[in-house]
């Protein structure tokens, strides 16, 4: 494991389990949000996004932090692994509205040099991450599980997660070695496809 995504809804930990994992491989931390945001919480044009995606992945080895199903072409194209964090519904929901109330008490900058912070009034507008959780989770998990039966990424490994005592065990199983990463026997989903 070099070249590791992880995936799964907004709110469903991947932040904190991507920069365990990285730590653990000794491996860059990378945030797709810090990519696409700009200050004012303006988004990136998709032909710069993808500029930028693949100059921070041109790097051997990294955990790339985010979906944007867009990217894929430039994501997954020298990926080897996918982690995807598949929490319930019910924990993913109140781990989203226990991060957006965190990051609006906190008023803390949620991406260096952008500015953006998360206020109570964006919290409860159209534009509400915890709104976008509750109306994406079920798409966002049917599209992995296509991915996981799809014969487009025969490349690429992917590790379904789905509790914090999986996500314990897969960084515990992760033997870093000279000749790279590798995970040894995982209690939890994982395919080759």
């Amino acid at each position: 494991m070099k070249k590791i995504n992880v995936v799964g809804v907004s709110g469903s930990g991947k932040s904190f389990f991507s920069k365990e994992l990285a730590e653990k491989l000794d491996a860059s931390y990378l945030e797709m949000d810090a990519i696409f945001w700009k200050p004012n919480w303006e988004e990136s044009k998709d032909d710069e996004f993808f500029a930028n995606l693949s100059a921070a992945i041109s790097i051997d080895s990294w955990v790339l932090d985010g979906n944007y199903n867009r990217t894929r072409s430039v994501k997954w194209k020298d990926v080897d692994t996918v982690v995807w964090i598949d929490y319930s519904f019910p924990r993913t929901v109140f781990q989203a509205i226990k991060r957006a109330l965190t990051r609006v008490m906190s008023r803390k900058e949620i991406w260096a040099g952008t500015g953006n912070k998360e206020s109570l009034k964006k919290l409860f507008s159209k534009h509400s991450i915890v709104l976008w959780t509750l109306k994406n989770y079920y798409k966002v998990r049917r599209r992995y599980e296509a991915d996981l039966a799809s014969s487009e990424y025969a490349h690429i490994r992917f590790v379904r997660i789905q509790n914090h005592r999986q996500a314990r065990e897969f960084l515990a199983s992760v033997d870093v070695s000279q000749s790279g990463s590798t995970v040894s026997k995982p209690d939890f989903e994982s395919k080759q496809i």
